[in-house]
């Protein structure tokens, strides 16, 4: 496979595109119908993580879907597309629902951590190790943190190639690292985020050819 010319802060830069396909409106091409569930059956419906029922021609999916808003009102409401616990433990409903019907297939707050945050993210990757139904998970755009291990564990890891994977943001690496979040480019580099490094180390399974979305 051909490397790319751009750089990962480029990378970076696309995958932030406000311009870039949501998670919805992929869902909204790639199925016949889709349905839309909500709520964790314990506190709240949390609009970051979207969970329904989809299907193509006469086979049954399970959808779980991290989504960001279009506009700063939508964004608000989605919370930027960073999930609360109430979203993982919507996905867990959802994941359990698809192995019993056999259907194939993070917020860093003060409130999100007193919710249980990380028990959270945790049971859900638990429950997709046990899944037995087969699980395909797809890097869109901006895949960090809990966020994106909790609803990661599958059989198939695919990512866009301009889509970004890794354990936490270059500002976030760049302060942890060296007290300094303007070095964020630089981080980027050394963070071996790109679909192309993933691939090579063997982390996603394929990478998914992209074209303009202008």
């Amino acid at each position: 496979m051909a490397k790319s010319q751009l750089s990962a802060w480029e990378r970076v830069e696309i995958a932030r595109n406000p311009k870039r396909k949501t998670a919805l409106e992929y869902v909204d091409e790639i199925f016949d119908e889709f349905i839309e569930l909500h709520g964790d059956r314990n506190c709240k419906d949390d609009k970051a993580i979207v969970c329904g029922l989809a299907r193509i021609g006469n086979q049954n999916f399970t959808v779980i879907a991290q989504q960001k808003g279009r506009t700063t009102k939508e964004n608000i409401e989605r919370n930027f597309g960073m999930p609360n616990p109430e979203s993982y433990r919507k996905a867990i409903r959802f994941m359990k629902q698809a192995d019993k019907f056999n259907r194939k297939g993070a917020y860093p707050g003060i409130e999100a951590e007193e919710k249980g945050q990380g028990e959270a993210i945790a049971k859900s990757m638990f429950e997709m190790a046990k899944l037995k139904v087969p699980a395909i998970a797809i890097v869109i755009g901006e895949g960090s943190s809990g966020g994106a291990l909790a609803i990661g564990v599958a059989n198939k890891i695919l990512m866009l190639e301009n889509a970004i994977y890794s354990i936490l943001s270059p500002e976030g690496y760049a302060s942890i690292l060296w007290k300094d979040s303007t070095r964020a480019q630089e981080a980027a580099e050394k963070m071996k985020l790109t679909a192309q490094d993933l691939y090579d180390f063997g982390i996603v399974d394929s990478i998914i050819k992209e074209y303009n979305q202008d």
